[in-house]
């Protein structure tokens, strides 16, 4: 009898147990949202009159858990726009997303983060330093109103797939197209990724479609990381024939817990030269200091040499510097 009592107490203990820890797994819990991303920089040669301090962008949001896997995130963009002549900022919705995680499926709907460059952008570690690749030269958005849904196939592989406006989040539209895409990003050994993307942005009314691919292939440990991308873009502005090709290498090593080296340089090319203004090829190096957990300040020079050979290098220090939550 008193056996029977003692495994019916252990049973009721550990059943206890599991219940709380699946409980907390499941709790509701939120997180603020807080990033800045703000510079003082100078120009000398040719550009020796760009100086002075720039508030680059500002993100605010809330990110809220449900338990079981849902959740729901909203986050504000304030930053400079080309659009908008008479303000010096504007303020967009970036995100309004709800997720849904269950096993090794994730499916995500509303104003999203796309899937085009964000793997290479969190790869590359400095977006408040210098944005990735795509994200600078316009090949895409960052985020879009759609759908995607990603899918955890083995431990070396996951495969995922979107369907948006194809406008990207500064303009919501719903009769010029949707875009599909889909991705695939490979880990054949630990620290080692292969990501591979391609989609089509469709048009109408007789303009063309926009059709972009992606490849990226990196490798990072505890105190080095290094990557090369990629990227064409077909029918740029939906233009028959203006296409744009690029690649993209970076590299960072990590000295101690505060202090960080990079380096990176991209090169931008337009079929038949016909970007041939804006063609050039980037060289970016500093280093990072991390004060504290919330506060980064990145010290870094650059270095533009157009393609055209009438203009001249252009050249920049930055201090660049990074607040947030």
């Amino acid at each position: 009898m008193k056996a029977i009592r003692f495994i019916a107490a252990a049973l009721l203990f550990f059943s206890s147990i599991g219940t709380y820890a699946q409980e907390v797994e499941n709790k509701p819990q939120g997180k603020a949202i807080v990033q800045i991303f703000t510079n003082f920089h100078s120009g000398f040669g040719v550009v020796n009159d760009n100086r002075g301090f720039e508030l680059d962008r500002s993100y605010l949001g809330y990110e809220y858990s449900f338990g079981k896997g849902v959740s729901i995130k909203g986050v504000m963009d304030i930053g400079q726009s080309s659009d908008v002549d008479d303000y010096q900022h504007i303020a967009y919705i970036k995100n309004a997303l709800i997720n849904w995680n269950i096993g090794r499926f994730t499916l995500t709907g509303g104003m999203i983060v796309t899937t085009q460059f964000n793997y290479q952008e969190r790869f590359w570690g400095y977006r408040y330093i210098y944005k990735s690749f795509q994200d600078e030269y316009k090949f895409g958005s960052s985020a879009d109103l759609g759908i995607s849904a990603s899918c955890r196939i083995t431990k070396w592989l996951e495969a995922d797939v979107i369907i948006a406006n194809g406008e990207g989040y500064k303009l919501i539209q719903v009769d010029n197209g949707l875009l599909y895409g889909a991705g695939a990003t490979i880990k054949p050994f630990k620290g080692m990724s292969i990501r591979l993307y391609a989609s089509f942005n469709e048009g109408v009314d007789g303009a063309k479609d926009i059709v972009n691919y992606a490849m990226f292939a990196g490798y990072k440990n505890r105190y080095i990381s290094a990557g090369i991308e990629y990227n064409i873009m077909r029918n740029n502005r939906r233009i028959d024939g203006h296409h744009l090709y690029g690649f993209s290498m970076y590299a960072s090593g990590t000295v101690n817990s505060w202090f960080e080296l990079y380096a990176r340089a991209d090169g931008l090319m337009s079929s038949n030269d016909w970007n041939k203004n804006n063609d050039e090829v980037v060289i970016l190096t500093g280093a990072q200091f991390k004060l504290g957990k919330y506060v980064k300040i990145a010290p870094n020079v650059r270095m533009s040499i157009p393609s055209d050979k009438e203009q001249k290098n252009k050249y920049y220090a930055y201090i660049s510097c990074y607040f947030g939550l």
